[in-house]
């Protein structure tokens, strides 16, 4: 029986995703003063409309998280926050109502936003990285203003 590699990258994460997502839902490896921790990220599946787990690594710019993936537009969580960016994310066991602004192959929501001058230019170096190497960005926003 032959798998394709794409079949066979989907079953490896979601295999590693069934050990870590629980544990990073209750806190673990996710501390919310570090610059660097694990998020569980909440989205709705881009097909299905049904709830999405997915523990990623993320970067605290701020009240803001910036995640990541090397493979862009193969990643389901990319797909699902271009189809619907309100998402929700456990950080040190709570949880975050947020919107993300997405920077993918083909796909950015960056107009969508009133930015700050800096923070502009980050999202469109981001934006610039993208478009050469075919990586995936979001940043989070929390809803709480």
């Amino acid at each position: 029986m032959s798998i394709s590699i794409s079949g066979f990258e989907q079953k490896f994460f979601r295999k590693i995703n069934d050990v870590v997502e629980p544990l990073v839902s209750s806190g673990v490896g996710s501390p919310a003063w570090t610059p660097a921790s694990l998020i569980v990220l909440e989205s709705t599946g881009f097909k299905s409309g049904q709830p999405r787990r997915t523990p990623l690594w993320s970067l605290r710019l701020g009240r803001y998280r910036l995640i990541s993936t090397a493979r862009g537009n193969r990643s389901f969580w990319v797909k699902n926050l271009q189809k619907n960016p309100e998402v929700n994310y456990s950080l040190d066991g709570k949880v975050v109502s947020s919107d993300a602004i997405v920077i993918a192959p083909g796909f950015d929501n960056i107009n969508d936003w009133e930015l700050g001058s800096v923070f502009s230019r980050v999202l469109v170096g981001l934006e610039k990285f993208v478009q050469q190497r075919g990586w995936a960005f979001a940043v989070l926003v929390p809803a709480d203003g």
